[in-house]
């Protein structure tokens, strides 16, 4: 099993973890592991925790190496509100607990425990940056569902920009779907970002719910979990690589 030089390798020496990241091997806290295994060859000699390549290094991956990594799944999952997303206190449930899936899954992006709806669960930490860097403007749809009647105005200035606690946020989609509800489309994802938006612009959020992230849209029931299909794969590789 070998690994390939990716084509925009760096000029300047690198960790050989981050190499193994770059290409699409496995996260750079996976890397670690294998290189401890003794399952990452560097010129034919067992790689060291923190060594750094160049381009005319030879980087090879051993056959166990597949066996420690594992097979990378993916499911789509859809949080009751009550479940948090990670790191739960007392009596709280995780939603990786809850889709009842092993101790080395999480989420790929976070829902707070008041909100709803598809989130992404799997235990490929390669494609976390990938997917929530802001810089790559990836989209993901919410319902949102206030206090009181919406006025067009603030759904267009949702469009431009609101100001919360002095950082304006990038332009968002809206669309109107009644007289207390809107949709909305996101490509950064600050703590709280709706909740706050809708704050600054003087309305409380009663429900708050993701139906979209990317190519993968929430179509299972409340609590329910399904791993993602080839074809969905597929295309969310080809969206985020």
């Amino acid at each position: 099993m070998k690994s390939h030089m990716n084509k925009q390798f760096e000029e300047k020496p690198i960790r050989i973890n981050r190499y193994l990241y770059l290409n699409n091997i496995c996260s750079r806290r996976a890397a670690d592991r294998l290189i401890e295994a003794g399952a990452v060859l560097v010129n034919g000699k067992k790689a060291q925790i923190g060594q750094k390549i160049t381009s005319a290094d030879k980087v090879e991956l051993l056959p166990k190496a597949k066996d420690i990594l594992g097979e990378y799944k993916y499911f789509i999952f859809n949080k009751p509100r009550g479940v948090v997303s990670h790191n739960p206190q007392r009596n709280e449930v995780s939603a990786v607990e809850y889709a009842k899936l092993p101790k080395n899954f999480f989420p790929v992006g976070r829902l707070d425990k008041a909100s709803s709806g598809l989130m992404l669960l799997t235990n490929d930490g390669r494609i976390v940056n990938k997917i929530l860097n802001p810089e790559f403007a990836h989209e993901r749809v919410y319902t949102v569902v206030v206090n009181k009647p919406l006025k067009d105005r603030h759904l267009k200035m949702m469009q431009s920009g609101v100001n919360i606690e002095g950082y304006i946020t990038k332009p968002a989609k809206t669309k109107k779907l009644s007289e207390r509800e809107f949709m909305i489309s996101l490509t950064e994802g600050k703590k709280h970002q709706i909740r706050r938006m809708c704050a600054a612009l003087g309305y409380t959020v009663y429900n708050l719910k993701r139906i979209q992230m990317l190519n993968l849209k929430l179509d299972i029931k409340e609590g329910d979990k399904r791993e993602l299909t080839k074809q969905e794969k597929q295309e969310l590789f080809k969206l985020i690589n």
